[in-house]
């Protein structure tokens, strides 16, 4: 039951998710961004999550719209889907090392949105989506996920690798934090009794 499904119309964007957080990671990605399909398929393998993402943004003017946007529809999604967030494990972190690239993702699901993004790009672009776009996904996703977020490419050489890296980790953190842990039953994670 751990599942939404979200809807995100703008002057700029149409955006449908759809999300199961206990799926295997089935997924069905369409952003018209290559590379951002690619690394919305790592999120979802990785962390195992059943994942559709149906993306029609302006993107004769640039990719920024449809790469906020989306960000902002699956932090919505992952927010609904933990409903409560009883019984969660709440926080989870990752070290993923692709080649000569090592990422670092450490999440909150406190309901306390906030992002702190640490990495050093090489070109201007990967995948045709500017670099300045990564921080700023995963700052949208933190925001809507109502998440503490964490994330650093501590070293790396390939801007390819440092993005790949980043989703990779931030999957497995998120599968992690996700996670229902059966010692705490329907207990919300949270001396404040909310979260």
């Amino acid at each position: 039951m751990r599942q939404a499904t979200v809807e995100r119309q703008t002057s700029e964007t149409q955006i449908a998710i759809r999300l199961d957080l206990d799926g295997s990671g089935k997924h069905k990605i369409a952003t018209g961004l290559p590379f951002l399909d690619h690394m919305l398929r790592h999120l979802a393998v990785h962390g195992l999550f059943d994942l559709t993402v149906e993306a029609h943004g302006d993107l004769e003017i640039d990719p920024h719209h449809t790469v906020e946007d989306v960000a902002l529809a699956l932090g919505t999604a992952f927010d609904r889907a933990l409903g409560d967030r009883k019984g969660i494990v709440r926080m989870g972190h990752a070290y993923v090392p692709m080649d000569e690239t090592l990422a670092f993702v450490a999440v909150d699901l406190s309901g306390r949105p906030y992002a702190v993004v640490q990495a050093q790009w090489h070109g201007p672009s990967v995948g045709g989506i500017p670099n300045s776009l990564w921080p700023h996904f995963l700052e949208s996703f933190a925001v809507t996920a109502r998440a503490n977020l964490h994330a650093r490419v501590l070293y790396g050489r390939d801007d390819h690798h440092q993005a790949e890296a980043l989703f990779k980790a931030l999957a497995r953190a998120l599968d992690a934090a996700t996670a229902l842990d059966p010692r705490r039953g329907a207990v919300i994670p949270s001396t404040k009794g909310i979260l």
